[in-house]
């Protein structure tokens, strides 16, 4: 688009027109047939022609919701005319997965290459507990190593990252949610950003130490050790404890060096939150671009949050790999409608008020945006949250919409950087992976500057195409991932957003 535009129409079909400034009231707006007839705020949508009550609204050539009454042109698209309608799609599954063309040269990134083949882009250790009783001692055991110094000595080691949480029991041992937090713990425990972990349980707790150990070894480096509050005989006995077992994970986790890998070991996890009528215009798509370029490299991608892809899994359904997989994905769609339904929540639960007042209406809109993160790579396969993910290239990991949960799974699957676009600027930051936050417009970025790390705005207000910052975004993956900090790890966060999808009864 060029800089100079003031609307744009997504697709010739749209009967909408997206404005990319302010509007006021009697302002002549291009291929719409009559002035507005009120304020239109950027990032909010204007009939382009009349529009009947009870006919669809079209955005991106798709269906975001049909008319509660007549529109005429010119006035302004919202939540107060525009309503979420029937929800049916044609699947239409494996008809458009064409591979991607290959990549004229390698790239590569300074990354840890780990014991079991993986590569990390980070060299932390975690303290990771098995319960939320043991939390506050795994904070108390990093607080004393810092005060310490323990790790002065270890020039190699990024920090020492304490993993706590709010469940771990009063829940059942053998039900969804157990192995969905068995899961996550697990993934935490193996990840490759992690070179070794102190596993903390309190000892009584349902998510047993023993059960996620199980005789078996959890890293290939063997870079574990574990222990029990009751065990240890209380709270200073266990710091005591705990600081030893951390000098020792220490020594052997500054042996750990950077070393040349190919960008093929990257798997970033992609989310957009705090998005606004930009985010499908710009930042999204321009990750779609970024995602297939590292796709194309033999890499891995994967988009989330279930909630927010519904009203567009058709567009997923159809890239399947294979019908089997784009049916997992709407065996995934069925039991989220079950799930909302059974705790009297609706699908359309999104977007939420801050979504609204960046210009977006129904769902089915925000997940046409969400969606274009995804580019246009074949999806490979379908995953529980946090389970393993063992295939390469574009894939989907079930997840929630509420971002620190959703990044929590991506990272227990393996994600070892993730990519976060937002429109109303989320501020968040997820250790032990770099999280790399993308502006969907100038406005946001210049006024959140201190927290942004890439600006997308500037596809509007200066013409830079989609792929031009699909390859920016690209190289800025790899500088990241060979070290360069992102905006929020120099401003600390990581210690609030490890939060685990609790499924099933609290008792």
């Amino acid at each position: 688009m060029g800089s100079s535009a003031k609307s744009i129409r997504l697709q010739p079909s749209d009967n909408v027109v997206i404005a990319l400034r302010d509007f006021q009231a009697g302002e002549l707006v291009e291929g719409v047939s009559a002035p507005t007839s009120q304020t239109v705020l950027r990032g909010h949508k204007i009939a382009a022609a009349p529009i009947a009550a009870g006919t669809n609204v079209l955005r991106y050539g798709q269906v975001i919701g049909q008319a509660k009454a007549d529109i005429a042109p010119g006035e302004h698209v919202h939540v107060h005319n525009l309503g979420m309608g029937e929800h049916t799609q044609d699947y239409a599954f494996a008809s458009q997965n064409a591979a991607l063309l290959p990549i004229d040269e390698a790239r590569s990134f300074m990354g840890y290459p780990r014991a079991d083949g993986r590569v990390g882009t980070r060299n932390y250790i975690g303290i990771l507990t098995s319960v939320n009783c043991s939390g506050s001692v795994a904070r108390f055991i990093a607080e004393a190593a810092e005060k310490s110094g323990l790790l002065d000595g270890f020039p190699n080691i990024d920090g020492i990252v304490p993993i706590v949480h709010g469940t771990g029991c009063g829940m059942s041992a053998e039900n969804e949610g157990y192995a969905t937090l068995f899961r996550t713990l697990a993934g935490y425990a193996q990840h490759p950003n992690f070179a070794g972990i102190l596993l903390i349980g309190l000892g009584c707790e349902v998510m047993q130490v023993a059960d996620l150990v199980g005789g078996r070894p959890i890293r290939a480096d063997g870079v574990l050790r574990y222990m029990t509050i009751q065990g240890e005989g209380g709270t200073r006995k266990t710091i005591e404890r705990g600081l030893s077992e951390l000098q020792g994970i220490a020594e052997l986790a500054n042996r750990a060096t950077r070393a040349a890998a190919p960008a093929s070991e990257l798997m970033i996890g992609m989310q957009c939150g705090g998005s606004d009528g930009h985010s499908g215009i710009t930042a999204n798509p321009a990750l779609g671009f970024a995602s297939d370029l590292l796709v194309r490299h033999g890499g891995t991608s994967i988009l989330s949050e279930t909630p927010e892809i519904y009203g567009a899994e058709h567009l997923l359904t159809r890239r399947a790999e294979t019908p089997e997989v784009g049916q997992k994905l709407i065996d995934l769609i069925h039991w989220w409608e079950d799930y909302t339904a059974r705790n009297q929540g609706e699908m359309d639960n999104n977007p939420s008020p801050g979504n609204k007042r960046g210009g977006l209406t129904t769902i089915l809109e925000k997940s046409l945006g969400a969606v274009a993160k995804s580019g246009t790579a074949p999806l490979r396969d379908v995953y529980k949250f946090a389970e393993k993910i063992d295939k390469r290239g574009f894939v989907f990991m079930d997840s929630p919409g509420f971002d620190p949960c959703s990044v929590t799974g991506q990272i227990a699957s393996g994600a070892n950087l993730i990519v976060f676009t937002t429109g109303r600027g989320s501020v968040s930051g997820y250790q032990p992976a770099p999280c790399i936050k993308v502006a969907t417009n100038s406005e946001m970025f210049a006024r959140m500057s201190d927290d942004m790390d890439l600006n997308c705005g500037d596809i509007v207000t200066d013409g830079v195409s989609l792929e031009e910052k699909g390859h920016e975004m690209f190289d800025l993956f790899l500088r990241v991932a060979s070290g360069e900090h992102t905006k929020s790890e120099q401003l600390g966060f990581g210690g609030v957003e490890f939060v685990p999808w609790q499924i099933g009864a609290v008792m």
